[in-house]
């Protein structure tokens, strides 16, 4: 059995046309969403990132602002900056490139953004809205995982999803997002013992840890689906996932590939928040309101 490939580069362009499609549609009534990314320092895997986001705000009418800053910033100034964006009604969603330089305090930069504005749904806010059933924002990996499960017609109400990795951008929402789909939820973490038991008894397998390989096919139950959030470099410098693909896909049902599975999903979802941001603040206008 050779599992079937979750595609996310097609799943992406199929929800980019739809985002596209509703901002034209805000945009012709002066209300087109509008993304601020900010970078601070010079990482050139950050530099990527930020560059992707753009491009893909450009293409599918999401109006964009990047705003770059040297290494050296402090806290105070990048803190007054958003406060600036958080005040700028053309911004709809304020994206500070993470990791950040050491003297600024992460935690304290997300805190200052404006919830409404938080579409990577970091904000102590948002993550308590998320676990309550009710989130204003999804963050944007995990809400990607969940579109891609949507995709391929999967039932997650009854299933067993097991989650390798347990961060704050991606394990503990996407345990969130399954629980409230129904699923029941194995979190592994860094101290898990004996790994493998875990994750053979999973239907749904999401693996986000940042270390190759960490899954191989003998810790997989046949015909689970398999997402991989890893981005790694093997011996050939080539990117790959957490999960050892090749012998992988011989086993699983369903399976993601790295590149081309979540990483696309992850800046499309960033749209998608984008822009209902966006609709939800052109529906609270009053001039609005009252045309409906």
């Amino acid at each position: 059995m050779t599992a079937q490939i979750i595609n996310g580069t097609l799943l992406s362009q199929q929800l980019r046309a739809d985002v596209s499609r509703r901002a034209a549609a805000l945009a012709a009534e002066g209300a087109q969403p509008g993304l601020a990314v900010i970078l601070v320092g010079s990482s050139p895997a950050s530099q990527v990132y930020v560059r992707n986001k753009v491009k893909a705000c450009e293409d599918n009418g999401v109006y964009s602002v990047l705003e770059k800053y040297d290494a050296d910033m402090s806290e105070a100034a990048l803190l007054e900056r958003i406060a600036v964006l958080n005040r700028d009604a053309r911004i709809h969603g304020i994206l500070v490139q993470l990791p950040l330089p050491p003297q600024i305090d992460a935690h304290k930069v997300i805190e200052a953004i404006a919830a409404e504005k938080d579409v990577d749904g970091f904000h102590v806010s948002n993550a308590g809205l998320l676990m309550t059933g009710q989130p204003l924002f999804r963050p944007c990996t995990p809400y990607g995982v969940m579109k891609m499960l949507e995709s391929i017609d999967y039932r997650v109400r009854g299933a067993h999803a097991v989650v390798v990795g347990a961060s704050n951008i991606v394990g503990k929402p996407q345990a969130m997002l399954l629980l409230q789909a129904g699923a029941t939820v194995t979190i592994c973490n860094s101290k898990t013992r004996d790994l493998g038991h875990h994750t053979r008894q999973a239907d749904i397998l999401v693996v986000a840890t940042g270390k190759r390989n960490i899954v191989t096919a003998d810790m997989i139950k046949p015909g689970a689906v398999v997402i991989d959030v890893g981005m790694n470099r093997d011996d050939n410098d080539k990117l790959c996932g957490d999960v050892d693909f090749a012998n992988a896909k011989e086993v699983a049902g369903f399976i993601t590939p790295v590149p081309g599975g979540v990483g696309p999903m992850t800046i499309t979802m960033l749209l998608v928040n984008t822009l209902e941001a966006a609709e939800r603040k052109a529906a609270s206008q009053p001039e609005r309101a009252s045309k409906q």
